[in-house]
């Protein structure tokens, strides 16, 4: 029997984010989503992460309309969308009660998949988002946000499949978001959860290393079902690997890929142009596309590496760069080993930031790593030690409690605070999850000489 191999393609929301900083709009996906849904795709990521905020911030455009449209293109491949379970797409908790809405509305206008994630694997900030994706009827991917660290063992990733398994998953994927899995730690990791949980394994990661392919190869020797790839002009560096190489090479091994390879030229030809497009403007900036093996060392997302050189330089201090990659390491296991995804990265990125620049650990400290020790993003994978504890929060009572539970419904008190610009229950979320942009966005919608005002209130706070 022929061995099969799915594909998920990224580039339309994994793929630009991590190389453009999602700053595709519609207009240059639309002509080529009726070849990608004839490419004999397993699933296309469209929707979620960094796609929600960037419509509404930089693109000016609505972002369930974005949906509504790809949508309406794609009739035969299954639309996907990446959730941070109860953070949703912000970064705060959010009420179960718009958490549920969110989730309702997604799958309404148009998503199949919703891959859902906690940033510390705590299954409590997963239960709502579960519960709320199998209502409606849609497919819910549960996963693991995969990282390394003294706790963050096969034996404990194995466990989390099975729990995952347990509260309802229909699917798991193993997210590697630094692009940190080996590939005989993937075969072994995948071979275990195979053997005790009987739905579909998904394996995600990132280029940024240098490992990826020789990992995807493992994870599907393994039996992985699924695997993410991102059509090659927006493949690589911090991007997935390119679909067409991967493709080819399992191919070449007997494996069946289910993928029309002439479609996926076009859709290469096509991307390239636009992949073009965005060098020339500066947005598609050449480093992303470096391959940095020092992300296996400090164990840091490569766009958390980009990031954190940019903040050093703006401030004159890139001399610093790696006490501050050396600090990051020492801070995440201070905070108790979180996994470096969103938003952590960016709290664990800062904090080695400020250790570093202040000349004193924990000096300077920011409101969210306070919030994070008192426990309100949820239980931290090993218990922080009560020296740091005392350090950062003194003896400021610590939340015990899924985080969510300290939250009143808040669904109709942003209906009412958006009513004079919301038509629809998706502006209202539009609202509820960016509310500064949410509401520009909706004025602008309404009032075409509401962005000149807005602009000018604002030249004016700045001045």
């Amino acid at each position: 029997m022929t061995k099969k191999v799915k594909f998920m393609e990224t580039v339309l929301r994994d793929g630009q984010q991590s190389l453009i900083a999602t700053r595709m709009p519609i207009e240059d996906m639309l002509p080529i989503l009726k070849t990608m849904d004839e490419a004999g795709f397993y699933s296309l990521e469209v929707w979620g992460g960094a796609t929600f905020d960037s419509c509404l911030r930089f693109l000016d455009e609505d972002p369930w309309e974005r949906l509504r449209t790809i949508r309406k293109e794609v009739k035969n491949t299954k639309l996907q969308m990446l959730l941070r379970g109860q953070n949703l797409l912000g970064y705060k908790n959010y009420s179960d009660d718009v958490v549920e809405k969110f989730i309702e509305k997604s799958i309404k206008n148009g998503i199949d998949i919703i891959r859902v994630f906690d940033a510390l694997n705590d299954l409590r900030n997963l239960e709502t988002s579960v519960k709320a994706i199998k209502k409606y009827g849609g497919h819910c991917q549960m996963a693991i946000s995969y990282t390394t660290s003294d706790v963050h063992t096969v034996a404990y990733f194995h466990q989390l499949a099975i729990d995952m398994a347990n509260l309802g998953a229909d699917s798991i994927c193993i997210k590697d978001m630094a692009g940190v899995l080996l590939p005989e730690t993937a075969f072994e990791l995948i071979t275990k959860i195979k053997q005790d949980v009987d739905i579909p394994i998904e394996v995600h990661t990132h280029a940024t290393s240098g490992i990826s392919e020789m990992t995807y190869l493992k994870a599907v020797e393994a039996g992985a079902d699924i695997i993410d790839t991102a059509i090659s002009p927006f493949s690589g560096g911090t991007s997935q690997p390119a679909t067409e190489s991967v493709a080819f090479g399992l191919q070449n091994l007997g494996y069946d890929t289910g993928l029309d390879m002439t479609k996926l030229e076009e859709i290469s030809d096509y991307f390239g142009v636009i992949r073009d497009k965005f060098r020339e403007d500066g947005t598609l900036n050449p480093k992303v596309k470096d391959t940095q093996p020092k992300t296996l060392l400090y164990q840091v997302p490569g766009g958390m590496l980009s990031n954190l050189l940019s903040q050093l330089t703006e401030q004159g201090n890139a001399d610093k760069y790696e006490q501050v990659l050396e600090e990051v390491p020492k801070v995440r296991k201070d905070m108790g080993y979180p996994p470096l995804v969103t938003p952590l990265s960016q709290m664990v990125g800062t904090q080695a930031l400020m250790n570093v620049l202040s000349g004193e650990r924990y000096k300077l400290v920011p409101s969210e790593i306070k919030d994070y020790v008192k426990g309100l993003y949820g239980a931290s994978p090993v218990p922080i030690e009560q020296e740091i504890v005392e350090k950062i929060i003194g003896d400021d009572e610590r939340v015990t409690v899924r985080p969510a539970d300290l939250l009143a419904p808040s669904f109709d008190l942003f209906k009412e605070e958006i009513s004079e610009y919301a038509k629809s229950e998706e502006d209202i979320l539009s609202y509820a999850l960016f509310p500064k942009q949410g509401k520009d966005f909706l004025g602008r919608r309404e009032d075409p000489f509401y962005d000149v005002v807005i602009q000018n209130v604002e030249v004016s706070i700045e001045l």
